[in-house]
């Protein structure tokens, strides 16, 4: 993306993971690159977005196999001291950039504070650190389970400016919203003539639809979608890329309401190794919540159960697990994929 020494800048591009698991791609524009020769280490400025595990250049490799799984439950977090809001959340984006296992994300309309959540002791790690290392207190609301929307089919919206529905600003954005493969992610491309705007204006709809795709008409996030730009006029001198910003989340979000969304549920894989006397009453429980087993693995002593459940249902069932085998079960369980609800 540059040559070493900060004496180049150019475009860049990263490959990084959604909440959702799916590949997003994030451009920018690299300001400076410091550094040796290929193979060695290098600081790269400008690429504000990218996070330990994301990928320069083509997002392609980042493979299925490999990367964290996205986290399943999320809790709200709030100062013990309201007067410290903007500094928890300045706090948990530093912790975020160097730990993968750290999301974080702010509601635009009721600017409340999430993070993402791999399990209840991941909360006693995080609520630590900030008293530790920021001096923040903090409380957390209870976990609840991580949902995403896909798309359910193509739908298109062009927003113009319309003063007899209150619409003022001076820009024309028409965007198409297409299904994409699980776990594609979210892709953005034109089917407008790149010069037909000022690359601002272009830079300043891409940003609103991926901000406007966190909070999909579900209040989930939308993803393993394509958003292409059908459609674009502007009124110089009285347009400004917050114009666009403006139009560009309206487009969409009619897009989204004609295309519809399907809410769909993070689902675990289990292995289960369970005492043969009590492999029945174990049985009867998976499937009692919601879980889909394989063909059970009989033994003399000792039965293994395999197949899906639900992540919202796992902590609930391990609990019971104990009592149903005198404490003899063993489960083992992690993210499969998401399913529709």
């Amino acid at each position: 993306v540059g040559s070493a020494g900060g004496r180049r800048a150019d475009g860049g591009s990263a490959g990084t993971r959604s909440a959702g698991g799916g590949i997003v791609e994030l451009t920018g524009r690299v300001t400076a690159v410091e550094g040796g020769v290929a193979g060695e280490i290098a600081r790269i400025a400008g690429l504000r977005d990218v996070r330990i595990g994301d990928r320069l250049g083509s997002p392609d490799g980042l493979a299925v196999d490999g990367f964290f799984a996205p986290p399943s439950l999320e809790s709200v977090v709030t100062p013990r001291d309201l007067g410290q809001a903007g500094a928890l959340f300045a706090a948990l984006e530093v912790l975020a950039e160097g730990d993968p296992y750290i999301a974080v994300r702010r509601d635009e309309a009721t600017r409340a504070i999430s993070v993402r959540l791999y399990g209840e002791v991941q909360k006693e790690v995080i609520e630590s650190t900030l008293a530790e290392e920021f001096g923040i207190a903090v409380s957390f609301s209870p976990s609840r389970t991580v949902y995403i929307e896909r798309v359910a089919r193509t739908a298109s919206w062009v927003q113009e400016r319309r003063v007899e529905e209150r619409i003022f600003d001076f820009a024309t954005v028409g965007l198409r919203v297409d299904p994409g493969a699980p776990g594609s992610g979210v892709g953005y491309g034109l089917e407008v003539e790149l010069g037909g705007l000022p690359l601002s204006f272009h830079t300043a709809i891409e940003e609103s639809v991926r901000r406007t795709l966190l909070t999909g008409p579900r209040g989930w996030e939308v993803t393993d979608c394509r958003v292409t730009v059908i459609d674009t006029a502007f009124f110089p001198p009285l347009s400004s890329a917050g114009h666009f910003r403006n139009m560009a989340a309206l487009a969409l979000n009619r897009a989204l309401e004609e295309a519809g969304t399907e809410l769909c549920e993070p689902v675990n894989r289990f292995e289960l190794d369970v005492p043969a006397e009590g492999a029945a009453r174990v049985l009867a429980r998976v499937i009692a919540a919601r879980g889909v087993p394989d063909e059970p693995q009989a033994g003399p002593r000792i039965w293994r159960l395999t197949g899906k459940i639900p992540a919202a249902e796992v902590a609930g069932f391990e609990q019971e697990l104990r009592g149903l085998t005198r404490g003899e079960g063993v489960l083992l369980s992690e993210f499969d994929s998401y399913e529709r609800c």
